[in-house]
């Protein structure tokens, strides 16, 4: 494959880019990804207008030009115009999580009450078309589009290229736990590429897990301005006073290093974040966790709708999957099992069964081949399980019956792990914050790992989405469980 040709509009750095250098304002691949954004949002939108006029007989009409060419004119450069207001061009969030999406569809929204308020105020018969046919297609094809291009990104970057050069400035432990988390998840963008510590010297020497450390944290600016790094990550070391923090910050400006404070709480984020300024003082401020209100009940009728259209949809699928069950080994097809659910209220979850009958008895013999992490029991190549329920497993096909606990309100399609009586037994305090929401049918541990993820680290997915659940998220792990469940990693 050609290098920068078509399926990737963004070049890998060259020379000095390479070796994580800038050279101008931006590094070339971000340049390139902005304006292939830019096009393709121009070239959807312009596409569902020539679509629409051509679909509903616009060029039959008589007066199409004070019919439909002013509209069509206006809808495409009110769309565009908002995309640009709302900064959803901007660099720092193109192929950036939840958020892109987000500042996609409040730009859109903010098109649709202007086009509606215009049409009000020039009494148009036309402006329902525009407003729910045109801009909810628009919607439909730019994201499409967006999410096309992320995976042509997220593709080059774990290939190691159109990652941002990081310097990291702070105590070596949180330097670390930066680095490793940048080499697990290298579709963030982020290259740790230098160290400065208190000391001016790593855990390994000269190094930090097999990056240089080329100054002590008084040398950030003076590294910045010689290496041109784009991003100067600054993690948790007590030389970081709020002076310091704000010296660095003038020494930065001029060049072109985007400055990123950890806060420390590092596991709460998302829009549970505001950063106020009170009597002159910037203040972080933390909005409590939702658990009630508009968007909860907005949340409940999406699960419960959700549930009944996908039973709908999945129904011959699941009554074939139960014939294949009965036929496959002795016993029911579905398999009930107590699980503790919002506020520690038990309720009965439903599986199509995947393990031969009297397969819990068998547990004890299995004690000493246990590999599941913290308080799950699991076991790789387990001997209780069926021919059909391997597959079943695999492909978290067996699950599916959980859309009847959803329905009925026990379970949210997104959420925690369900989890079992003598596990909750076992719970600390902070852990049984889990049981704060309903549990899920998929989550962030599904599509990070499943039954690979460490205990704690299947605990900390938990509890952050726990703190910082929203709509947006709940849209991204619902997205991304479909790719989970077909890679079928760590389910067994």
């Amino acid at each position: 494959m050609r290098q920068g040709g078509l399926v990737g509009p963004f070049p890998p750095a060259r020379g000095r880019l390479a070796k994580g250098i800038s050279s101008g304002p931006a590094i070339e691949w971000e340049q390139r990804y902005r304006r292939t954004v830019i096009v393709s949002d121009t070239l959807a939108t312009a596409f569902v207008v020539a679509g629409i006029g051509e679909f509903f007989g616009a060029r039959d009409a008589a007066n199409w030009h004070e019919k439909w060419g002013i509209l069509a004119f206006g809808t495409e450069l009110l769309v565009l115009g908002s995309l640009a207001v709302g900064r959803s061009w901007a660099p720092a969030v193109l192929g950036q999580g939840a958020e892109e999406f987000r500042r996609l569809g409040r730009s859109l929204f903010a098109a649709t009450v202007v086009l509606a308020l215009g049409g009000i105020a020039l009494t148009s018969r036309n402006i329902k078309l525009w407003i729910f046919v045109a801009i909810p297609a628009i919607a439909l094809v730019t994201m499409t589009a967006r999410y096309l291009l992320r995976l042509c990104l997220h593709r080059r970057r774990k290939e190691g290229r159109c990652l941002r050069p990081v310097l990291a400035a702070g105590s070596p432990a949180t330097v670390c736990d930066l680095i490793t988390r940048t080499r697990k998840f290298p579709h963030i963008g982020w290259r740790v590429e230098a160290v400065c510590t208190p000391d001016g010297r790593g855990l390994e020497g000269d190094e930090l897990e097999g990056v240089p450390v080329v100054g002590r944290l008084t040398d950030v600016a003076k590294h910045v301005r010689h290496d041109g790094y784009r991003v100067v990550a600054v993690t948790p070391d007590p030389h970081w006073t709020p002076d310091r923090l704000q010296r660095l910050a003038w020494n930065l400006e001029g060049s072109d290093a985007e400055m990123v404070v950890a806060p420390v709480l590092m596991e709460v984020a998302g829009p549970r974040l505001h950063v106020d300024a009170v009597l002159g003082i910037p203040l972080l401020r933390v909005s409590l966790p939702t658990f009630t209100g508009g968007r909860r009940a907005i949340k409940e009728v999406v699960d419960r709708v959700g549930a009944a259209v996908l039973l709908m949809l999945f129904a011959p699928l699941m009554v074939f999957v139960a014939l294949l069950v009965l036929v496959d080994s002795r016993g029911g097809a579905f398999y009930r099992q107590r699980r503790v659910g919002k506020d520690g209220r038990e309720f009965t979850i439903l599986k199509f069964r995947t393990m031969v009958v009297g397969a819990h008895r068998a547990r004890t013999e299995l004690t000493d081949r246990d590999e599941g992490a913290g308080l799950l029991f699991k076991v790789r190549r387990d001997p209780r399980v069926t021919r059909v329920g391997g597959v079943l497993r695999r492909y978290s096909i067996d699950e599916l019956p959980q859309l009847f606990n959803v329905l009925a309100g026990a379970m949210s399609l997104v959420g925690p792990r369900p989890p079992l009586p003598e596990e909750c037994a076992a719970y600390d305090p902070d852990i049984r914050r889990r049981l704060l929401v309903k549990p899920g049918l998929t989550g962030l541990w599904q599509i990070s790992g499943r039954s690979d993820l460490p205990w704690e680290e299947a605990v900390r997915l938990d509890l952050r989405y726990v703190e910082d659940w929203s709509l947006a998220l709940d849209t991204v792990i619902l997205w991304k469980t479909m790719r989970a469940v077909l890679h079928g990693q760590g389910a067994y």
